[in-house]
């Protein structure tokens, strides 16, 4: 059976290297199949991004392109193209040509073998180290909050089957990490070894702000786990604080009183401390209701290259 792939490139900032980008992509997917398209999310880039998508697309019409009104994200613009998917196999991958499009097929050859996604692993990290350990954190939490061993191992070099969306149609919150929504469909992952190039033109747009903001959202917006942490530190404490006033007691009725203002200080300090990271805590799950409580949309789509079809 021919596979019929739909591969989702989100745009941001990348004029210069979109052309090459899509010289090396068509020839790699006709290697691979007859039936493919080629949706270009742009992301709110601020540089000629659209203006080359659309040329793109007029003379390529299995380019699609899709400007969304602003930048949403990532993960948003990933979400917009994987509901806009026409084909059975969705390819997620990179528009700085850090992922080798010649690497496609592997992905295709993994899927086949039974599984639902299959993430290209890098056989080596080529970004900086705080960058590596911020993507180790990420997936080390991702693996442990939704019990899945296997996820350990992600990227946003993927192929996906198409049905899995079914899974999160109803989805709709500015807040998005697709690898958690894949997981409401099926914890059958795959990986494979894939080549991994440096960067040829610009730098990278995941600042270490934007990492964090990635790594918190990971724990606070598809888990409760801080809050079970936040319980068990309050419930310590508390052990803690009953443990200081035995203490204490005992003390006074032995010695008549205790000396000890840096004593007590101490104590307030320990546990303001706790009151205060717990209230932290708290703070950013409120924060998450809130913003679903808002209906902001996951992203807007301003215009099209063609028409969608229903």
């Amino acid at each position: 059976m021919e596979n019929t792939l739909s591969v989702i490139i989100p745009i941001y900032n990348s004029e210069l290297i979109l052309p090459t980008l899509i010289d090396r992509l068509i020839p790699a997917l006709e290697k691979i199949t007859n039936t493919f398209e080629i949706l270009l999310i742009n992301d709110g880039s601020y540089d000629k991004s659209w203006q080359v998508v659309s040329e793109l697309a007029k003379k390529n019409r299995q380019i699609i392109g899709f400007n969304l009104m602003r930048n949403y994200g990532q993960h948003n613009a990933l979400l917009c193209g994987i509901r806009s998917a026409k084909n059975d196999l969705i390819i997620t991958m990179d528009d700085d040509l850090q992922h080798p499009p010649e690497e496609i097929h592997k992905l295709i050859e993994k899927i086949h073998e039974g599984f639902d996604v299959v993430y290209g692993i890098p056989h080596r990290q080529v970004h900086e180290r705080w960058r590596n350990f911020f993507s180790w954190f990420t997936k080390t939490v991702l693996s442990k909050t939704l019990g899945i061993k296997s996820i350990k191992s992600i990227s946003a070099f993927r192929a996906i089957k198409r049905d899995l969306r079914k899974a999160f149609e109803n989805f709709d919150s500015p807040n998005i990490l697709i690898d958690a929504l894949l997981t409401w469909g099926t914890n059958n992952f795959g990986t494979v070894e894939v080549n991994e190039e440096e960067r040829s033109i610009g730098r990278s747009n995941y600042t270490f702000v934007k990492l964090f903001r990635i790594a918190m959202l990971v724990l606070t917006g598809f888990s409760t786990l801080p809050l079970r942490i936040a319980s068990a530190i309050g419930f310590l404490f508390t052990l803690f604080g009953a443990g200081v006033l035995i203490y204490v007691v005992v003390k006074t009725f032995q010695e008549g009183s205790i000396p000890g203002f840096p004593f007590i200080a101490s104590i307030i300090s320990i546990f303001s401390g706790v009151q205060l990271f717990t209230l932290g805590i708290f703070g950013e799950y409120l924060a998450r209701i809130f913003n679903r409580s808002m209906n902001h949309p996951a992203y807007v789509i301003g215009e099209t290259t063609t028409k969608l079809s229903q």
